[in-house]
């Protein structure tokens, strides 16, 4: 009975060691299956791969120009308006009625020319008058005269008192008085008639017609037949600050011309260049500011009375400045700069210091040299050191 029982205690060891085996082999590969898992999540996640070197950013484009030498001029600026060099209101000298008005409304007279014609006939007809007067009187005067030699005569012989004499002789010189009173009627109503022609006092342009032919005009009319204004030459009266004043009286102490451009009124567009006049003689304290008046030539008449203009004073002209676009301007903290373009294609930040502004153009004052090449467009993305694809800006 000892035999059975020790064969199955030997099945049962066997059994064991073959299930302890395949339990072996089984976490074997769990635990490889667990590891080619991972190592497949660190492939797949970008763990294992080896990095990568981060690609340098391309160069920024930007346009730029090379600062350039030019000639500046140094302005003093107002805002004006024109005044004519001459302002005459045509009136009537006499009252009367308007016959003919001949002259066109805008057209250019000159001095001495024939404007209109008031009816002469009550004129001539006084002018008739004191002549006939004058005639009686000089008839009389030629009669007393007479009277007076016969009793001169008879005073010599003692014909007549003296107090005849005396009464002839006072009869002449009243007949004389007349005379005169005659010839200044005379005179008058010649004037008159030379009043009934109206001639432009002025050369210039002629306004709206204020008054129509038929109708009776006075002396006293306000509005008087029309305004003649000269426009040929005409002025330009603007202010300028006082702390720019010693500057200017100095120039004209001197002799030398100051230029004065005329501009509209948004400055863009030249109308007229004439020369400085003069300069007023007291400073208005509301403004802090004094008038200058300028005279042009207007020989084109682009300037009108009481049009507002922008004046120009040019104080003098700096040759030879250097001249870069504005635009390349930039402001920071460190004051005012420029982004220059050096050989390698980067850019630095060169400190300049600004001087007169031109147009489109800023003149430096220091800091930087004809021919160096700075940037005029495209500084926002910009910072020292920058890699640059500098291009020239097309002309605008």
């Amino acid at each position: 009975m000892t035999a059975p029982s020790e064969g199955k205690t030997v099945a049962t060891n066997s059994q064991e060691v073959t299930a302890s085996k395949r339990s072996r082999r089984s976490w074997w590969s769990l635990l490889l299956l667990t590891v080619l898992l991972a190592a497949g999540w660190w492939v797949l996640s970008g763990r294992g791969r080896a990095p990568k070197t981060k690609p340098a950013p391309p160069p920024t484009p930007v346009f730029a120009q090379p600062a350039r030498k030019g000639d500046v001029g140094v302005y003093i600026n107002g805002l004006g308006s024109v005044a004519p060099q001459s302002t005459v209101t045509v009136k009537s000298r006499i009252d009367g009625q308007l016959m003919e008005v001949l002259f066109r409304e805008g057209e250019t007279v000159k001095r001495g020319d024939l404007l209109a014609v008031i009816d002469p006939r009550p004129f001539q007809v006084q002018l008739a008058q004191a002549e006939g007067q004058m005639a009686q009187d000089l008839a009389l005067l030629k009669n007393a005269r007479i009277d007076l030699q016969r009793y001169r005569q008879l005073w010599a012989l003692d014909s007549i008192p003296k107090q005849q004499l005396d009464t002839q002789q006072s009869l002449v010189r009243q007949y004389e008085a007349a005379i005169k009173i005659d010839q200044g009627q005379i005179d008058a109503a010649r004037l008159q008639i030379t009043y009934s022609r109206i001639t432009a006092p002025i050369g210039g342009r002629v306004g709206l017609r204020q008054v129509d032919a038929g109708n009776i005009i006075h002396a006293n009319d306000e509005n008087g037949l029309v305004l003649i204004s000269q426009l040929q030459p005409s002025s330009v009266l603007f202010p300028i600050p006082e702390d720019d004043l010693p500057p200017v009286l100095a120039k004209l102490k001197s002799g030398v011309p100051l230029q004065v451009e005329a501009y509209d009124r948004e400055a863009k567009q030249k109308l007229a260049t004439g020369s400085l006049l003069t300069v007023d003689n007291q400073i208005d304290p509301t403004t802090g500011t004094v008038r200058l008046k300028a005279l042009f030539p207007n020989e084109d008449e682009q300037l009108f009375p009481n049009q507002f203009v922008n004046a120009r004073l040019l104080l003098e002209t700096r040759r030879d400045a250097v001249l870069v676009p504005s635009s390349a301007i930039q402001r920071g903290p460190q004051g005012t700069f420029v982004y220059l373009v050096k050989a390698d294609r980067t850019v630095t930040v060169r400190p300049v210091t600004p001087g007169v502004v031109q147009g489109e153009d800023t003149s430096i004052a220091s800091g930087l040299a004809e021919g160096e090449l700075v940037v005029v467009d495209g500084t926002e993305r910009l910072r020292e050191g920058s890699k640059v694809d500098a291009k020239k800006r097309p002309a605008r």
